[in-house]
């Protein structure tokens, strides 16, 4: 049997073939799709069929409708940045295969004529258990970068965590927001700008800090070096591969901060858990660690008075293990066995997605290529109308499921695929 590594590898090469295909041009790919059986991949899950791009965000059915968009928007070398996962992309495709390994158990004869979608989340309320995701540089998408997305984030009052690495500042961003966010944090290797990113994000009234802890090492990014490859564009005006400091001057977060003494790429090697003591020492807000994917670093986060986990693999850029986080949460949440809330991303694209998460103990589930997407695509317009259907379509799943709010999801309502 192929697998489905060899399989999603072998889409995508046809979907490549397929983008320079004279079949496009002349009108035989929708009489090739006629055929029964039809001879395309079934469903066409990159680009819409025909290769018709939506005209504007609310021509889109799915979310995958603004992939192809941001990419005809989008400069090669910043699409590479935001497409690419690590040497053989391995956990890329894992993170949205996962989803496949389980299976929804619809609950039926319930009266789903209200529906609450609404999440509690260290005592602020959203409507929508979507959470935003940090992405950095958002700016590479769309002039008005981090501020649009958080203004699109205001829209449908969602939960926004900002990066460490975003072009606008946690405080532009936050006024966006119009209320408080979180805050992620690359504890740099040198403790006094932790300490000064820390802090910025306190005056800032964050009310959590989201430390990432999966990204200590460098990172081989092909696709991103070969779409580099064919960017045309003069690129030094923006960016410097000089010192550290020279490449972060456009992500203001850092302003003000002395980085003379950060050598390499800033990734912190020596985080460790005395670390995460020191950080609970400077700062009010509630720390969540991101990048937890095994039970055993679970149940010492909680050890620890960790006050919750962000189960991630960054979308498959940060290393490539393999896993889906999908797949690991139930473990996780086992784990943890309530002594702290336990959200999760990477690779979430629709509401099945979701509410599959949500019913093994997920409170809450991130997003993040696929508002970067809609931001290439169409703005602050294109993200609005992204999170607009992963809301639409997880209020779907859930009645299709029976069930009347977040709270009423449980391991009754998935399984594992035999």
């Amino acid at each position: 049997m192929t697998s489905p590594i060899v399989r999603a590898t072998s889409r995508r090469h046809f979907l490549q073939y397929l983008a320079a295909s004279p079949l496009l041009a002349s009108g035989a790919l929708p009489a090739w799709a006629a055929e029964t059986p039809s001879k395309l991949p079934d469903p066409m899950i990159w680009a819409p069929a025909g290769g018709e791009l939506i005209k504007s965000p609310k021509d889109a059915i799915n979310v995958f409708d603004f992939e192809p968009v941001a990419r005809q928007n989008t400069p090669p070398a910043h699409f590479g940045y935001m497409a690419s996962g690590l040497d053989d992309e391995v956990t890329l495709r894992a993170n949205r295969e996962g989803f496949l390994k389980f299976q929804l158990l619809p609950h039926r004869l319930n009266d789903v004529s209200k529906v609450d979608t609404s999440v509690e989340l260290f005592g602020t309320r959203y409507d929508s258990p979507i959470f935003v995701c940090p992405t950095g540089g958002n700016q590479f998408f769309h002039p008005d970068g981090e501020v649009a997305v958080a203004r699109a984030a205001r829209a449908g009052n969602h939960l926004q965590i900002l990066s460490t690495s975003s072009n606008y500042s946690v405080d532009d961003v936050t006024k966006a927001r119009g209320a408080p966010i979180w805050f992620q944090l690359y504890a740099s290797p040198v403790w006094e700008v932790a300490q000064a990113l820390i802090k910025k994000a306190d005056a800032a009234g964050c009310p959590v800090l989201v430390v990432t802890v999966d990204r200590i090492a460098g990172r081989n990014q092909e696709t991103l070096f070969r779409l580099m490859r064919t960017d045309t564009r003069e690129c030094s005006g923006c960016h410097d591969r000089g010192s550290f400091a020279a490449r972060v001057v456009r992500r203001h977060n850092y302003d003000g901060i002395d980085l003379s003494a950060i050598t390499g790429g800033g990734e912190a090697s020596n985080l460790s858990w005395d670390t995460v003591k020191r950080m609970r020492d400077v700062t009010r807000m509630k720390i969540v660690l991101k990048g937890i994917v095994t039970p055993e670093d679970a149940d010492l986060a909680a050890q620890n008075g960790i006050d919750g986990i962000l189960v991630s693999n960054h979308g498959g850029r940060g290393e490539d293990n393999g896993r889906s986080t999908i797949d690991a949460l139930p473990e996780i949440i086992a784990a943890v066995k309530g002594r702290m809330p336990v959200i999760v991303d990477s690779g979430f694209r629709r509401g099945t997605d979701a509410v599959k998460a949500l019913a093994m103990g997920a409170q809450a589930v991130g997003i993040g290529r696929p508002y970067l997407w809609g931001l290439g695509a169409f703005g602050q317009e294109g993200v609005e109308r992204v999170l607009e259907i992963v809301r639409t379509e997880t209020r779907a799943a859930m009645r299709q499921c029976g069930a009347r709010s977040v709270k009423e999801l449980n391991p009754g309502f998935v399984r594992r695929a035999t």
